[in-house]
């Protein structure tokens, strides 16, 4: 590996939980694949809270592959938290990400990286064409990646594949939070970097371990592309959207109201009998209007408001790090 970090060519980052026993062959199979290529690399591997001994076989594989850096986090903070402090300590011109599991195979990074050095591409996504998983996690897995399709305008098949490269100043100006992984493209298309690019990709069938995620991602998932597809567009402009539909709502409850004033004022000057306007219901749904506008219009002023002096949402706690910056 280069003595100046700043010539890295490649940035490998893979997030990881409880991986102990497939970390070995995974460092073994990058560095195999790699190496050849004559390019300084670094393999960023983050544990993510593991409560097997995945740290102890990162620390030992440091000392037998000096391009391992690793990164430890107190407690598990989720996948999108590994990824953003893995992305933060990329030097690499070229980052790729892989899961650690071994059903993404290092064999396609050679080509990944050059579609993104020679081809230009921002981003390549990965697309497992072919997957070795059960019905129950590739059918929910077909229907979010349609709908992310649709909602986004973004024409990739897998959203949600570990396996991806990105030049490296995408991965500093993207901010992935909370289950955001997902749908990082999208992010990626926000933060202005419209060369998306796809590659099939093989997946393999999980060799060790079970899978870190249970059926509660299904509903996580949904309500993540409703918060990337909100924050994509209103994000920093809240009050367009809360300040809009509060206004527009409040002046129909004001002038039905209105209305209603009116309706009662002409029938005492004509001296016609008339029942009190609090015994209409279109009274009460006026003040309704009314009262939700304001709500509305309050919530995107505020919105503004915590937009502007929210602290750092990615604050992780990280109790040990071996290399880097």
């Amino acid at each position: 590996m280069s003595n100046n970090p700043q010539k890295l060519q490649l940035s490998v980052v893979v997030p990881l939980l409880n991986e102990e026993e497939s970390l070995p062959e995974l460092a073994e199979w990058i560095c195999r694949v790699v190496r050849p290529l004559e390019k300084p690399f670094e393999i960023i591997m983050v544990d993510d809270g593991s409560k097997d001994t995945s740290w102890q076989v990162i620390q030992k594989l440091s000392q037998q592959y000096p391009e391992i850096r690793g990164i430890q986090f107190r407690r598990n903070y989720g996948k999108s938290a590994a990824l953003h402090c893995g992305f933060n300590e990329a030097l690499g011109e070229v980052v790729i990400t892989m899961d650690a599991d071994l059903q993404d195979s290092p064999d396609e990074i050679p080509v990944l990286m050059q579609m993104v050095t020679d081809e230009g591409y921002d981003m390549v996504s990965g697309w497992k064409k072919k997957r070795y998983d059960p019905l129950g996690k590739t059918i929910p897995s077909r229907l979010f990646n349609y709908t992310a399709r649709v909602v986004s305008g973004i024409k990739l098949h897998d959203f949600n594949c570990g396996l991806k490269a990105y030049r490296n100043e995408v991965v500093h100006n993207i901010e992935v939070y909370g289950e955001m992984h997902r749908y990082i493209p999208i992010l990626v298309r926000r933060a202005g970097f419209t060369n998306i690019g796809e590659k099939t990709v093989r997946h393999r069938e999980r060799k060790y371990g079970v899978t870190k995620f249970g059926i509660e991602r299904f509903v996580k998932g949904f309500l993540d592309l409703l918060s990337v597809m909100f924050i994509s567009k209103f994000g920093h402009r809240p009050m367009h959207l809360f300040g809009s539909l509060g206004t527009i709502t409040f002046i129909v409850g004001f002038f039905s109201a209105l209305g209603l004033g009116i309706s009662k004022l002409w029938s005492v000057y004509h001296h016609v009998e008339a029942p009190l306007i609090t015994n209409s219901p279109y009274f009460y749904i006026s003040l309704v209007c009314m009262i939700l506008g304001t709500q509305l219009f309050m919530t995107g002023f505020i919105a503004e408001l915590v937009g502007r002096i929210r602290p750092d949402r990615n604050h992780y706690q990280i109790s040990e790090k071996l290399g880097g910056k």
